[in-house]
């Protein structure tokens, strides 16, 4: 059977439904039509291929807020067949740099001065100049899309554990996403996406952008979150917002700006969240507020995975769940020796399908752990299913602790933790004990004005779950630490 060839619904959606807005950059006020956008790519793929010598395979680096110029350098590097690689701008410069020497890429865009020594034979260019030279440049003659299966795009993980790995996403994978989130959160030709995750994370690059160009609706590209600003475009008639990714920090960042006014997000279908735990109470409370909060799991490797109906009805009964499988997920929660569990019980959460990667860039060897002999993906993560379908994720292999001989899942005491009304943030890792083998230690932020005490905090949780789950220690702080994307950095509260 012949290779399966990317496929292009910029160009599609051109032919089709050209005066269709496509993509607004919100910070300049920019806007195209479908056939101004597809347009636009084309030119990006003439400066790409003829001004820059790029050719398939080698890598373009971006080091740049979001932008839509940063969509349209992907879209051409995707129709050239090069590789891009979006840089967290928010690493320092030792971190970047070490990214930079793995992919070793031909171009950087960048918005600020990069701060580091670029690879030889990296090029610097500014998002200024690469934006005036799209708009002066003619368009590139059309070429064959590349395959399919080929190296689109390298995402770094956010380290959650420490070392960050690339990984490598192909146009299928990007295409099952769009599939995938598309049907759980009911994405059509009328879809505005407002877009303020980062692009160099999953859910700003792939999951808030592919899923409306697939149906031909619209992007709204934000330079990044901003509570007043993000609540404002919510309630905005005239950008009629449908579909909005954020982490559970975000939301509450959200509830808490004075801004805050939902009776006026008339045109939001829900809020997407997924990145951290989302405790059910929370989500219940914004049901009470007449908006759907739709929590999912998704990861770099495998893009959306699992996402909650959008009823709200279906929200409240199984408010705490992540959801049900998208629809090209292959999906087993398994034991120590691979076998699969009866409903309800934890077990390891394996993947297949379209959306997986095929690996880590330069990797080899960790390629090949995460996968098991017969092709599942190794998420890691530990999971039980109801007898409805309906996915618990309940917390990261990594992070179990035995205390006592009993398996202790940090997020379980997280999410008690998250009920109390003076906690606003919590974490837990298991430590070294001589009694127990490992207990608990809880890590608290309390919410302004509020004073909390341990002895209280184990009140609380005993209340709640087993004594040999309330945490022996709590640790008050200001924050936790916690990567770009909102993600929990529990190797970082280990070397406190």
């Amino acid at each position: 059977m012949p290779d399966w060839t990317t496929s292009d619904p910029v160009a599609l959606h051109a032919s089709a439904q050209p005066d269709r807005l496509a993509c607004v950059d919100l910070a300049s006020g920019r806007r195209w039509t479908y056939r101004a956008f597809d347009e636009a790519i084309q030119c990006a793929v003439a400066i790409l291929e003829r001004g820059h010598g790029v050719e398939p395979g080698q890598r373009i680096a971006t080091l740049a807020r979001n932008s839509a110029d940063l969509l349209i350098l992907q879209q051409a590097a995707m129709r050239l067949g090069a590789i891009f690689v979006p840089l967290n701008w928010r690493l320092a410069g030792a971190e970047r740099q070490a990214i930079l020497e793995d992919c070793d890429p031909v171009l950087l865009l960048h918005d600020a001065a990069p701060g580091m020594a670029l690879p030889k034979g990296c090029l610097p260019v500014e998002v200024p100049a690469f934006a005036e030279a799209v708009a002066a440049q003619a368009p590139a003659p059309r070429r064959p899309l590349p395959a399919g299966d080929a190296p689109s795009v390298i995402l770094y993980t956010s380290g959650t554990s420490g070392r960050p790995k690339g990984v490598i996403v192909t146009e299928r994978n990007a295409f099952a996403t769009a599939v995938n989130f598309g049907v759980l959160g009911r994405v059509g030709n009328a879809s505005v996406f407002l877009c303020d995750a980062p692009m160099f994370h999953v859910i700003g690059l792939l999951t808030s952008l592919r899923p409306p160009l697939l149906q031909g609706g619209t992007v709204l590209i934000s330079p990044g979150f901003d509570a007043g600003a993000t609540n404002r475009r919510l309630a905005d008639p005239a950008l009629g917002v449908t579909h909005y990714f954020c982490v559970p920090q975000m939301a509450r960042m959200l509830r808490d700006h004075p801004d805050f006014a939902p009776a006026r997000w008339t045109s939001l279908t829900a809020i997407f969240t997924g990145g951290a735990p989302n405790p059910a109470a929370d989500i219940n409370w914004w049901l009470a507020q007449g908006i759907r909060m739709a929590d999912g799991f998704g990861m770099t490797e495998a893009g959306t995975v699992l996402g909650m109906p959008v009823e709200a009805e279906r929200i409240a009964g199984k408010a705490g769940s992540a959801g049900l499988p998208a629809p090209t997920i292959g999906l087993r929660i398994v034991d120590d020796t691979g076998r699969d569990v009866a409903a309800g019980e934890p077990g390891e959460l394996w993947l297949s399908g379209p959306s997986i990667t095929p690996g880590y860039w330069n990797r080899p060897q960790e390629t090949a752990s995460a996968f098991t002999a017969d092709g599942w993906f190794r998420t890691g993560d530990i999971a039980r299913q109801d007898d409805e379908g309906f996915v618990t994720l309940v917390d990261r292999r990594g992070d179990m602790f035995i205390s006592g001989g009993e398996n202790v899942y940090p997020v379980e005491i997280e999410m008690v933790l998250l009920d109390h009304p003076d906690i606003a943030e919590a974490a837990v890792i298991g430590v070294a004990d001589e009694r127990w083998g490992e207990v608990g230690r809880a890590f608290v932020v309390v919410k302004p004005g509020r004073v909390l005490d341990p002895a209280g905090l184990t009140s609380h949780c005993a209340a709640r779950i087993a004594r040999y789950k309330v945490p022996k220690e709590f640790v008050f702080t200001q924050a936790l630490p916690r990567t770009a994307s909102g993600k929990l950095q529990k190797h970082i509260l280990r070397g406190w």
